[in-house]
Parts: C-alpha cells; sequence; structure tokens
C-alpha cells in the first residue's frame, strides 16, 4: 500500500524505481522543458569532503538543519514554463546501523523502517528564469525523528543512511503526454541519520567547515550539537496551488506530508 504513495507511483509513469537522473519510459517521452536541465551541486568539493568520512547528521525530535546545506544551480530550464522543486529522503539500502568504534566503521544492523516526506521549496511554483538567475537553497529543511511530528519536517529514523533526491517538476496541461518530472541525486550527499555524532572526524570537520561553528575547539562537541538545534520551523502547506493536476495534489496531500521551505 505504502508504494501507492511514492512519488514514482503518483507523479510519474509505472515502472521501475527512480535509479537514474533522468525518469522517463520507453512509451513516453520527457517533457521538452525538462530535457536540457543540468543541475550542479553547490559547494561539493565540501561535500565530498564528509563523504569520505562517511556523513551524518543530527537528528532531533524538534528537528535539526543539515550542515552542509543541500544547494543546487539549475540550468536548462525553459524561462517561461513553471516548475516545483521538491527533495525527498530516499533510504539507501534498507538496513539500519551502529557505529563500531573498535572498527571506526558502520555496521548493518537490522532491516530499516522507511517512513516518507516531501519538502517542497517555497518558491514552488515559479518560472524556469527565476530558478536559474539564483542558487535554489533548501536550507530550510529540518530533519527529524519525531514519527508523531506535526510541524512539517523531514521525517528520518536514526541509525539509517538516506540519499536527497531533488524532483523538478513542469507543469503543462498536456502533462499526460510526457513525462513531467526529472529527478537529480548527488551520490555525495548520502548521510547517517545520528542522534549524536559517532565519528569524532565528523565532529571537528563540522567544526572547521561550518562559518557559524568557528569558535568551538575540538572539546565543545555537546556545545556544537546544541548550537546546530535551530530554533526556526517550517510550516506546512495549508492548501495546494491550482497548477497542480490532480495526480500531483493527490501526491501532495497525501498523509499530510507537504513541506516547504518558506522562512518563517
Amino acid at each position: 500500500m505504502a508504494k501507492r504513495f511514492s512519488i514514482d507511483y503518483l507523479i510519474g509513469p509505472q515502472g521501475p524505481p527512480i535509479r537514474s537522473r533522468r525518469t522517463s519510459s520507453e512509451s513516453t517521452p520527457l517533457h521538452p522543458a525538462l530535457r536540457n536541465v543540468v543541475v550542479r551541486l553547490d559547494s561539493a568539493e565540501l561535500w565530498r569532503r564528509f563523504d569520505v568520512l562517511g556523513t551524518e547528521m543530527i537528528v532531533t525530535k524538534t528537528g535539526r538543519r543539515m550542515f552542509p546545506t543541500l544547494q543546487v544551480t539549475v540550468s536548462g530550464l525553459d524561462s517561461t514554463s513553471s516548475y516545483t522543486m521538491m527533495v525527498d529522503f530516499g533510504c539507501v539500502d534498507k538496513k539500519r546501523y551502529r557505529y563500531s568504534f573498535h572498527q571506526s566503521k558502520w555496521l548493518q544492523t537490522g532491516p530499516a523502517e522507511l517512513p516518507s516526506r516531501v519538502h517542497v521549496h517555497a518558491d514552488s511554483p515559479a518560472v524556469g528564469a527565476h530558478w536559474m538567475k539564483q542558487l535554489v537553497s533548501f536550507d530550510k529543511i529540518k530533519l527529524t525523528n519525531n514519527q508523531l511530528d506535526q510541524n512539517g519536517h523531514v521525517i528520518v529514523n536514526s541509525m539509517h543512511r538516506y540519499q536527497p533526491n531533488l524532483h523538478i517538476l513542469v507543469h503543462d496541461a498536456s502533462e499526460s503526454s510526457f513525462v513531467c518530472r526529472r529527478t537529480f541525486r548527488f551520490a555525495e550527499t548520502s548521510f547517517m541519520a545520528v542522534t549524536a555524532y559517532q565519528n569524532h572526524r565528523i565532529t571537528e570537520l563540522k567544526i572547521e567547515s561550518n562559518p557559524f561553528a568557528k569558535g568551538f575547539r575540538e572539546s565543545d562537541a555537546d556545545e556544537l550539537q546544541a548550537f546546530e538545534n535551530a530554533t526556526f520551523s517550517s510550516a506546512t502547506v495549508p492548501s495546494l496551488p491550482y497548477i497542480f493536476s490532480p495526480l500531483q495534489q493527490l501526491f501532495l496531500a497525501s498523509l499530510g506530508n507537504v513541506i516547504t521551505s518558506k522562512e518563517q
């Protein structure tokens, strides 16, 4: 039943799960306004530095923002077509992990639990010219492990590995003739959700690279985690814009899981 509320099922053609950066099928062509889209990850080198160590993201009941922040530049959009940008977090391998301090690595311990929410950028929908003129930042995403969260944060489980997926939707009345969604993912942005940093090298790199944490010493890991717990919250979208098709509205309304990055 959960499959019927997945992005693949509700806003894409029926078929296998997303595995590449272009979501299409042999029988249904990709929408012309999506064919030339190029997405580049901002701060890619920083993401790679974390990825080499095994990126960890703190999650809390009240919600914690990500660092590094997921930000991209987009080109190749049609300047006058309307687009929506959204991010979801897929469980990488459907496994639960624990960190072995003795071996200094993550070990699989069992099957994963798979909650799902979608974060819709607050500027959505907007024309291609808008998205291409500036950095597209998802800096308001907050991760929570509260399964009953009512604040619109992204629900994840600690000790699970996640991969952010960026979905670009084009709004077109003739969408039945085309695949109107394209998915982009960057392997270096995958991370382990944790309630406290497990790898001390991750803590050190966060202190070194986070411009708001320069004053913390290596011994201030607890202070760093407290500092990162920003007080801003994301708002749950009260209603759906009319430009969404009925099928897209069904997806966005399912399970009350629409989240925006609008600053409060």
